[in-house]
């Protein structure tokens, strides 16, 4: 009943609203307001070449009008043409000369590179200095020039001692085994050395060294020792002994980075120190 009777009022609205539209009066326009006398009307005309006519007819409509009212004094500043306006230009137009001023405008220029800062010359490398090398000397005897180069220590490097001979020339270098008791002893002894290979040997037969058994004489103390490197070898126990004016030992080597001629030999106890090419070390 309720649903029935809700309906019926809507109807009743809509159909109120249909006729209150239907009735209605049309609304009145604003009258337009009075044109000034002497001032053209404005029109819109479409188009972009009629708009231009149009705006140079208005602007020359007053001038007129504008000239009566003018004072006669002034009569001759108002005869005087005013100056076209300017005709605004086409879009189309407008749009053409777009690419020829971009065209014509000069590129702006890049941005100068700042010159870049001469490079300074690479430092040359320090100069290594040559190696320096020196014989400290003399020495009276092996063991001397042995105990010298234990105190130069570290001063010195590529060591090696060299015996220089007597000015004279007379010294003189012999390998010999101990004087045996008898002479035969001293025979045996000379067959154990023939059989075991060496040759150049004889038996002194006199004087405080009877019954000693010499293997060689020798000038220089080098072939002395290698001599008694070779009786080692075959299991004998030679002493060397020299005779004549002796020689003198040197001390050679090389100097260690840093160290002075006068350094090395005051730590040797050398007497004297002499300049040497390292090529003979080697």
């Amino acid at each position: 009943m309720l649903t029935r009777a809700l309906i019926v009022v809507l109807a009743i609205l809509n159909l109120g609203v249909a006729c209150w539209w239907l009735l209605r009066d049309e609304p009145q326009k604003p009258a337009p307001a009075p044109q000034p006398a002497g001032v053209a009307a404005l029109r819109w005309v479409p188009g972009g070449g009629d708009a231009a006519a149009a705006a140079e007819a208005t602007a020359a409509a007053p001038t007129a009008p504008l000239m009566e009212r003018e004072p006669a004094g002034k009569a001759a500043v108002a005869a005087t043409p005013a100056p076209a306006p300017a005709v605004p230009a086409k879009p189309e137009a407008m749009l053409a000369a777009a690419p020829v001023a971009a065209v014509t405008q000069p590129a702006a220029l890049p941005a100068s590179t700042p010159a870049s800062a001469p490079e300074k010359p690479a430092t040359p490398p320090a100069a290594v200095e040559p190696p320096r090398c020196i014989a400290l000397g003399p020495f009276a005897d092996r063991a001397a020039a042995t105990a010298a180069q234990g105190k130069a220590g570290n001063a010195l490097g590529q060591v090696r001692l060299r015996e220089q001979p007597a000015a004279s020339g007379s010294a003189r270098y012999r390998v010999m085994l101990p004087a045996a008791a008898s002479r035969e002893e001293a025979q045996a002894t000379v067959k154990r050395i023939v059989a075991a290979g060496l040759s150049d040997y004889y038996i002194i037969s006199q004087g405080e060294e009877a019954n000693a058994v010499a293997l060689g004489q020798y000038r220089n103390r080098e072939g002395a020792e290698r001599r008694i490197a070779a009786v080692q070898a075959a299991g004998f126990q030679p002493r060397l002994v020299a005779s004549g004016d002796a020689g003198q030992w040197w001390l050679e080597g090389q100097l260690a980075a840093g160290s002075q001629p006068a350094q090395a030999q005051q730590r040797s106890g050398a007497a004297q120190s002499r300049s040497l090419e390292c090529a003979r070390l080697r």
